[in-house]
């Protein structure tokens, strides 16, 4: 009982960390033997917030401050059940949002 293919999609807001969970992904189905496609970088999203700095005074002085969210994606092609159970049992670090779909 295969799956075709299924995608991972990982977001972080560091990207050293992101990396490090990708590496230890892609070891992981490599010792499982399905084809890998990526890691594929994703454009990353920035948000900018600006705050003033006194509630009532100053009102035109102001911070700012950006976050950015680094995401990527991996495509793995013939899924096995070892595969899965490899994936599921991975200490991924802190920090990173995984999201696995079939294709």
């Amino acid at each position: 009982m295969a799956t075709d293919k299924v995608r991972i999609k990982l977001t972080a807001y560091d990207h050293r960390v992101l990396d490090r969970a990708v590496k230890e992904i892609v070891e992981a189905a490599k010792r499982t033997g399905v084809i890998i496609k990526g890691p594929i970088p994703l454009p990353t999203k920035r948000h900018w917030y600006s705050i003033i700095r006194s509630p009532h005074k100053y009102q035109y002085s102001q911070e700012q401050f950006e976050i950015r969210v680094h995401r990527r994606i991996i495509d793995l092609e013939n899924i096995k059940p070892q595969t899965i159970q490899t994936l599921q049992e991975l200490k991924l670090p802190k920090g990173v949002d995984v999201e696995i779909k079939t294709i």
